[in-house]
């Protein structure tokens, strides 16, 4: 189940989260978002 969330983040962040989506690494700024906190828990999993 997805819950919606509200985050603030700085210009630039959002700068080059709009070059990601253009470049289509990401379906949309949602899923950005979740694959970058995914890998974020990941790798502290590991330390």
């Amino acid at each position: 189940m997805k819950h919606k969330i509200s985050v603030s983040i700085e210009e630039e962040t959002l700068f080059r989260l709009r070059e990601e989506l253009r470049n289509r690494k990401y379906r949309n700024r949602s899923h950005a978002i979740e694959y970058a906190l995914s890998k974020l828990i990941e790798d502290g999993q590991r330390n």
